[in-house]
């Protein structure tokens, strides 16, 4: 009986989808026609441009004292009503949606003609003039239309109906892989997922000029590099044809942006799209954003400091509030943050005590804790694991967690008062590493040892070890000053400000499988 259900099920699924395409197929072949017949009438369905000079939101402001106001405006076609000689549509712009009223009297029988032969979706501009109609909506009496551009695919419109009072939406475009595959129908018919965009476009506004105030260099280095570094991450290589030789997509600029310290500058920082060849899920996708600040002179107790500057600062900027509400979480902003030693941090959740342990002794207790590992990973990954299982996602409120194990972060300056562990720390956020920073290394004998127990790691099986970089130690061979260094992921502090459970809502076009 099941299985004749499931039969049924994925038959009627099959016969729902072959509808949808018949009747997607008839509307194309409507609106292609209707485009043949705008043709004929000697009307270029696509022309080269339109003089705008309002948009919805500010007109439907000013016109709130009832003054008349001439205006032309551009936008998409969202609903319609056909009438006789008169009728009504909303257009949406790049502000919001506002009405508009033509008449056959005022835009003459053959500009009406033209616009009986357009549809929801449509690009159109019209000239007229502001009024309030009788049911108190703002509107546009149009004087003058012109059909800018005519769109052959139906876009997806949600209905509404009401049912007890209360207004019911379906037939919603919000089927999410759908969404992020065409971003472009997601956000005419989503609106609201602009602000999402407009606000990371603030929130990466206001960080570059708070560098810039505070007198650091914004730099580029290089994307395509001969050796990768940086971070523990697996790259994406690539050939170069002139020069016959393999390159690979920075996973971090790290060490590019170490190098101009060597060359004198005091204070640099870069927004960087980095690469890393790993797995997607709601927190990490390929291709993503990070900014990079190094300054001259300074430890990680002043990059904490710094951070919690940051990211106050911005949330207030943006969201005008010292806290945000993330995952159902209303997280304060406000500094300053708890500090906790990664080893503290296991054995007040775990009850495990990590410190001074062998590799064989912490496999032991993350096999206690029912952690499966990979027998290829050392001591350092084996803390990670156990880290990122069982304490990372008790981290709601801002947290830095400092004082991570050598092997963990070969980049990093050891510990002053403490050995076996260095100077760095992570600013855990809503259960997830917001930032990494060190006080960086640049002892060139002892970071060269570093890299080469990194290579050792790699013959293990390690894929992620990183490389070594003979350039990046000839640099700190010259000098480098005392540095301390930050890496911010952009896209999960602009998850965190604007409240969204997923890195694939906020980037415009996130890696999927081909469809």
């Amino acid at each position: 009986m099941t299985e004749v259900q499931g039969n049924n099920t994925q038959h009627d699924r099959s016969a729902d989808q072959d509808a949808e395409l018949r009747a997607l197929n008839d509307q194309m072949k409507r609106r292609i026609e209707e485009r043949r017949q705008l043709a004929e009438e000697g009307i270029n369905p696509y022309p080269y441009g339109f003089d705008v000079t309002a948009y919805s939101k500010k007109i439907i402001e000013r016109h709130q004292d009832g003054t008349p106001e001439t205006v032309s405006v551009a936008g998409r076609i969202m609903t319609i009503r056909k009438m006789g000689k008169a009728s009504f549509f909303h257009i949406q712009d790049t502000e919001g949606k506002i009405q508009v009223y033509i008449r056959r009297d005022d835009v003459g029988p053959d500009a009406y003609k033209i616009f009986k032969l357009l549809d929801i979706g449509d690009i159109v501009g019209i000239k007229g003039y502001t009024f309030r109609t009788k049911t108190g909506e703002i509107s546009i009496h149009a004087e003058e239309f012109q059909l800018l551009s005519k769109s052959l695919r139906p876009i997806p419109v949600a209905k509404e109906k009401e049912v007890d009072g209360q207004k019911i939406t379906y037939d919603a475009f919000s089927d999410k892989e759908t969404r992020y595959r065409q971003r472009y129908v997601d956000l005419i018919v989503n609106p609201d997922v602009k602000q999402t965009f407009i606000k990371r476009s603030s929130i990466i506004s206001f960080i570059r000029g708070f560098f810039i105030e505070k007198g650091y260099l914004e730099v580029e280095t290089p994307i395509l590099q001969p050796v990768y570094g940086g971070a523990a991450a697996k790259p994406f290589i690539t050939h170069h044809n002139a020069l016959n030789m393999e390159l690979y997509l920075r996973i971090a600029n790290e060490l590019y942006l170490k190098r101009l310290i060597v060359g004198g500058f005091d204070g640099v920082f870069e927004f960087a799209k980095d690469f890393r060849n790993e797995g997607i899920d709601r927190f990490h996708n390929p291709e993503f954003t990070q900014v990079e600040l190094y300054v001259a002179y300074k430890d990680y107790y002043w990059m904490m400091e710094l951070v919690e500057e940051l990211v106050y600062r911005t949330g207030k900027a943006v969201n005008e509030s010292s806290s945000t509400l993330f995952l159902g979480h209303d997280i304060s902003l406000k500094p300053p943050y708890r500090r906790l030693t990664i080893v503290d941090a296991i054995r007040e959740y775990c009850a495990v005590d990590i410190r001074k342990k062998s590799e064989t002794e912490l496999r032991n207790m993350a096999k206690d804790l029912g952690l499966s590992l990979d027998p290829k990973i050392s001591s350092g990954k084996i803390i990670d694991e156990i880290f990122g299982e069982f304490v990372e996602p008790k981290l709601i409120q801002p947290t830095f967690i400092i004082d991570y194990p050598t092997e963990m972060s070969p980049l990093a300056k050891d510990h002053r008062s403490e050995k076996g562990v260095v100077e760095r720390f992570e600013l855990i956020v809503g259960g997830k590493e917001l930032c990494n920073s060190f006080s960086e290394l640049n002892d060139p004998v002892i970071q060269r040892e570093r890299l080469e127990a990194q290579a050792k790691l790699r013959l293990r099986g390690d894929d992620e070890a990183m490389v070594v970089d003979e350039d990046f130690l000839r640099a700190l061979e010259y000098g480098m000053p005392p540095c301390a260094g930050l890496g911010i992921g952009v896209d999960r502090l602009v998850m965190l400000l604007t409240g969204q459970e997923s890195i694939r809502d906020v980037i415009f076009f996130p890696h999927m499988k081909t469809e």
